[in-house]
């Protein structure tokens, strides 16, 4: 009887100690994840510091001469060339854009024009503040600024994304605007995709602290931005200058941290709006530039005059998404029509 108590004591102390062993197993487990995961974020925070240094470095962007505008979301940089007829210059949406990849054509318009060129709220020398952007506040921006700053009617000059916003700018406050001007615009099915599901993950997930920014950072790397220049911007990149790229990769990464929240709206689709109604309804002149080489760029334009055929179409040869940067004397000379 006690020979059995004792074996039923010693095969508990068994069970005991390989129990804790377990357990300390497991702990030393548990720790090893917790320390390694402390050190992969660290190490991500560190390339995150390192990404926004050598984006920085060159400061491409401060060179000129800038004015800040004390919008109620953020102070809006912009710059005024020229005398004559108000022209404000919208630039696109892309990772890095800014008013930046208008300082040629600012420089043309400028001999017969007031030329003036903004950054919109997140993007080049502008607030980032972090919350969603869409399209009616960039509207709300643009018109407030020809209120306070141009106070005259204004011809509006657009790129791709940024169509949507002349479009509504437009629509809803016609008294303020002349003319409209439009270079190689997105498609209008694009402008009809809202927020789904997909889309809302995305931009979530891109808004995730350092892991979210890293991911932000590879995508907006040197490397992307110049493959961007060869296959969208440019029709022929050996004519491009470097500053050009790195003043878009300067750009996406002014404001550190903040600098990813507009690209998360645009991948959450919160930029787009149908713009068919107001398009087909405005009685303004309309005319739109494409870069001949653009793809798909006489679909887009069969779109837009279906939409409203009272719109001007020309193309201009040798170019891409961008030929106010290859040929700017040309898309002046175009724009000279309807500036006159």
């Amino acid at each position: 009887m006690i020979e059995k108590r004792k074996d039923i004591v010693r095969k508990k102390r068994i069970y005991y100690n390989k129990e804790k062993k377990g357990l300390v197993g497991m702990k030393k487990k548990y720790q090893t994840l917790a320390l390694l995961g402390v050190s992969t974020i660290a190490g991500l925070h560190l390339i995150n510091n390192l990404f926004y240094s050598y984006a920085k470095s060159r400061e491409i962007l401060n060179k000129t001469e800038n004015n800040y505008y004390d919008w109620r979301f953020g102070k809006i940089r912009y710059q005024k060339k020229g005398n004559g007829e108000p022209v404000l210059l919208i630039h696109d949406l892309d990772i890095g854009s800014s008013s930046f990849e208008f300082y040629k054509l600012a420089d043309e318009l400028a001999k017969t024009n007031e030329v003036y060129t903004i950054d919109l709220l997140g993007f080049g020398l502008s607030d980032k503040p972090s919350f969603t952007y869409t399209n009616f506040l960039y509207v709300q921006l643009v018109v407030d600024f020809i209120k306070n700053i141009i106070g005259k009617k204004t011809t509006l000059i657009a790129t791709g994304e940024t169509v949507s916003i002349g479009v509504m700018t437009c629509h809803t406050n016609p008294e303020m605007i002349k003319n409209l001007i439009f270079i190689n615009p997105t498609n209008l099915s694009k402008f009809n995709q809202i927020p789904n599901r997909r889309s809302k993950i995305e931009k979530y997930f891109i808004e995730t602290p350092i892991i979210g920014t890293f991911i932000y950072n590879v995508i907006s790397r040197k490397e992307s931005i110049v493959k961007t220049f060869k296959q969208k911007y440019y029709y022929d990149f050996e004519n491009s200058k470097p500053e050009e790229v790195y003043a878009y990769l300067e750009a996406a990464h002014l404001n550190d941290y903040n600098s990813k929240f507009t690209y998360a709206s645009f991948v959450g689709r919160y930029l787009n709006i149908s713009i068919y109604h107001a398009l087909k309804n405005i009685d303004h002149s309309i005319m739109i530039l494409f870069g001949e080489d653009c793809d798909n760029w006489e679909i887009i334009r069969d779109n837009y005059l279906f939409c409203n055929s009272a719109i001007e179409a020309y193309s201009i040869s040798e170019t891409k998404k961008l030929p106010q940067l290859e040929k700017p004397e040309e898309v002046a000379e175009k724009c000279s029509i309807y500036l006159s």
